[in-house]
C-alpha cells in the first residue's frame, strides 16, 4: 500500500478560508492575497517561495521549489489560483458544507486541487524523499488563457520529465490525459453608412455581412474531427435609422491536432468580404496548442492508475475534453503530461459549484505518491 496522509479538519478549515478570498483573474490584489496565503505557508514549511511580479494589470506568480538539489529534470506541478467569479460572489454562493459537498467559488476550479497538492508537495519536501526535483508554479491567469504566463510555463516545463496538473477531476474522479487546442480571433468587419430609408440604396451594411460571415464559420465546424467553430460574442450599429458601419465578433475555435489548428487558423484568417466595398479584418490565432494523447501521456496515466489501485480506488480517465489548460503548453512541448488530478465535485464557473469532500484524500496521496515514485 501507498504511504497515506494525514487529511484532517484543519484542512478543511484552511480549505474554506482559501475559497472565502474571492479572486478574479482582473483584480490583481485579490489573486495576489491568493499569492500571499501559499507563499507564507511554504515558506513555513522551510520551502523556497520565488515571486514573479505580475504584469499587464495581473497579479503575481509564485514558484516553489524543493526535493533533491540535483540537475536532473523536474516534476513541475500547475495550479491557477484566479477564478471566474467576480468579487462579491460568496453572497449568492456561500462557502459552505452539506453532507459530502463543500460549496464556494472557485473551490472546483480549482482551489481545492490547488490546496490538496500543496499539501501533498509540503508533506514529500518534508519527507526528503521525492524522486525527483520538484517545481510547483502557481499562475494568476489560466482563466483567461494565461497570457502572461505561458513564457513561464513553457521555460519551466523545459527542464521537466514530468508535469502534473491540479485542473478538477472529472465524470465522478476521472483524469484528462488529453485535450482539445484553443483558437481565439475578432473579426471586425466595416461597411458603409447610410440612413435607412432616404439612402438605402447608398449604404453597405457591416451586419449584414457578419451574418454571411457568421454562417460560414459556425459550417466550419466538424465533429466528426473534433473541430468546432463558435461565435460567442458580437457587436455592431450605432441606431435604428442607419445601415450599420461597424460589427464586430469573436470566433472560438477548438482543434484535436496541431495540423487542424493550422489549417482552420489559416482559414480563419483568410475570411474575404462577401458582399461588395465591405472590408474585414481578422486577428488573431491558436491560445493553446493541443494535448494529444501521446504514448507517454498514456504511460504516465498506467502509473498514476497503478498507484490509485494500491490507494485502494480506481483511477479512469477522459481521453479527451474541449476545455484548455495550462497542460496544452507542456504537452506540446513533448513533456508527459497529466491532468484533471484536482479535486471531484462539478459545477465550475456557476452558482452551483461545490467539491467533494471525500475525494480530497484519496487524491492528496495520490500526488505525493507521483510525486514520490516518478523517476
Amino acid at each position: 500500500m501507498t504511504e497515506r496522509m494525514n487529511v484532517d479538519g484543519r484542512w478543511l478549515d484552511e480549505l474554506s478560508r482559501w475559497v472565502s478570498l474571492e479572486s478574479p483573474t482582473g483584480d490583481a490584489g485579490a489573486v495576489n492575497r491568493m499569492m500571499d496565503l501559499v507563499a507564507a505557508e511554504a515558506e513555513e514549511a522551510g520551502i523556497a517561495a520565488e515571486r514573479v511580479p505580475g504584469r499587464d494589470g495581473l497579479g503575481d506568480s509564485v514558484l516553489l521549489r524543493a526535493g533533491p538539489r540535483t540537475d536532473a529534470p523536474a516534476i513541475l506541478v500547475l495550479s491557477h489560483l484566479d477564478t471566474v467569479h467576480p468579487v462579491g460572489t460568496l453572497a449568492d454562493l456561500p462557502v459552505r458544507r452539506e453532507g459530502d459537498r463543500l460549496y464556494g467559488p472557485g473551490i472546483y476550479d480549482m482551489k481545492g486541487g490547488a490546496y490538496l497538492a500543496l499539501q501533498a508537495f509540503k508533506a514529500v519536501a518534508r519527507s526528503g524523499d521525492a524522486a525527483r526535483p520538484m517545481a510547483y508554479l502557481f499562475t494568476p491567469d489560466e482563466e483567461i488563457g494565461s497570457p502572461t504566463t505561458r513564457g513561464l510555463i513553457e521555460d519551466l516545463a523545459r527542464n521537466a520529465a514530468f508535469a502534473l496538473v491540479t485542473e478538477p477531476a472529472r465524470d465522478g474522479g476521472k483524469v484528462v490525459t488529453s485535450r482539445k487546442g484553443v483558437g481565439r480571433f475578432d473579426v471586425r468587419i466595416e461597411g458603409r453608412p447610410a440612413h435607412s430609408g432616404s439612402r438605402h440604396p447608398d449604404g453597405r451594411s457591416a451586419i449584414r455581412e457578419a451574418s454571411l460571415q457568421i454562417t460560414s464559420i459556425e459550417g466550419m465546424t466538424d465533429y466528426a474531427r473534433g473541430v468546432t467553430t463558435t461565435v460567442g460574442t458580437i457587436s455592431g450599429g450605432t441606431a435604428q435609422n442607419v445601415i450599420p458601419q461597424h460589427c464586430r465578433f469573436s470566433v472560438d475555435l477548438r482543434v484535436a491536432t496541431a495540423q487542424d489548428g493550422e489549417e482552420f487558423a489559416r482559414r480563419i484568417l483568410a475570411l474575404a468580404p462577401v458582399g461588395p466595398d465591405i472590408r474585414v479584418t481578422v486577428t488573431g490565432g491558436m491560445n493553446r496548442p493541443p494535448y494529444e494523447r501521446t504514448d507517454a501521456n498514456a504511460a504516465l496515466y498506467e502509473r498514476a492508475r497503478a498507484l490509485a489501485d494500491g490507494l485502494g480506488f480506481a483511477l479512469g480517465e477522459v481521453p479527451r475534453t474541449g476545455g484548455g489548460s495550462d497542460g496544452n503548453f507542456t504537452a506540446a512541448l513533448g513533456v508527459p503530461t497529466l491532468d484533471g488530478l484536482g479535486i471531484d465535485g462539478d459545477g465550475a464557473h456557476t452558482l452551483a459549484e461545490y467539491a467533494l469532500v471525500s475525494s480530497i484524500a484519496p487524491r492528496a496521496d495520490l500526488m505525493a505518491g507521483l510525486l514520490r515514485t516518478l523517476r
